[in-house]
């Protein structure tokens, strides 16, 4: 059951003049609820939403029982959660999205990340908010359901690979790839990779921004092993990563 709560409005948003809605981006908060909380309401950034962790002290501390969802600030309004972004040609997604905030303790302790689990919970009230979103935004397709890190590789990792997308796209939510053409590309990248300038034009094809350098283009891949293979998300572009992106732009790309 998917409850709304309204009684803490953030500060932080502006209008979107006129800029259609055409992303969900996921995030973490990488703090506790109530330090969450403050932050998305009264610092200078803010969400759309913030969906709680049902086992987290803190939030038990606070006096709720159910696990609700706090919408932040209204859908036609811009909230400040993507920063410098990009997905499919354009950048400044703050004024073309919805940005979801679930709070999970991940850690960055100088560049080695520790990942936490969601609650199932979580996940359950995930896929029934961003089905809710998807009734009022018809125009927001499969692959327009993304992770932070997805628009913004350089600097971000949230929602991090323990967020299982493949569940979310099994309850119609996100993108995920065909198992067989998967498996039909990797047995041909098995025997040596596509040029990489011909991967370049895959990743931007899908939708994720240029790669600038060396470094770029394993912070991406990075990004898309997290999303796509968590279980491995090293960066190096290996036979599996690559046919897991053709088969994604072959099933939503036509290509």
């Amino acid at each position: 059951m998917l409850v709304i709560d309204t009684s803490f409005p953030a500060r932080g948003f502006n209008d979107r003049n006129g800029e259609p809605v055409r992303q969900v981006i996921l995030h973490y908060t990488a703090a506790p609820f109530g330090a969450s909380l403050r932050t998305l309401t009264q610092d200078g950034v803010s969400a759309h939403y913030l969906l709680p962790d049902p086992d987290e002290p803190d939030y038990r501390a606070a006096g709720y029982e159910e696990l609700r969802v706090f919408r932040l600030v209204e859908e036609d309004q811009r909230a400040w959660h993507a920063g410098v972004s990009h997905w499919a040609g354009r950048d400044n997604l703050n004024s073309r999205s919805i940005g979801i905030e679930i709070v999970n303790q991940a850690r960055d302790d100088g560049g080695v990340f520790t990942f936490a689990a969601y609650a199932p919970e979580q996940t359950d009230v995930l896929i029934a908010l961003v089905r809710d979103i998807l009734e009022r935004y018809p125009q927001i397709g499969p692959t327009d359901i993304l992770g932070h890190a997805d628009v913004a590789f350089g600097r971000k990792s949230d929602p991090g690979p323990r967020l299982p997308w493949r569940c979310l796209h099994e309850a119609g939510v996100g993108a995920w790839f065909d198992e067989a053409t998967r498996a039909m590309y990797q047995r041909r990248f098995c025997l040596g990779l596509p040029p990489e300038v011909e991967v370049e034009r895959a990743f931007q094809r899908y939708g994720y921004a240029p790669a600038k350098n060396r470094q770029g283009f394993e912070q991406r891949t990075r990004a898309f092993q997290m999303h796509f293979r968590a279980r491995d998300y090293c960066g190096f572009l290996d036979a599996e990563t690559c046919a897991i992106l053709y088969a994604l732009n072959e099933k939503y790309r036509g290509l």
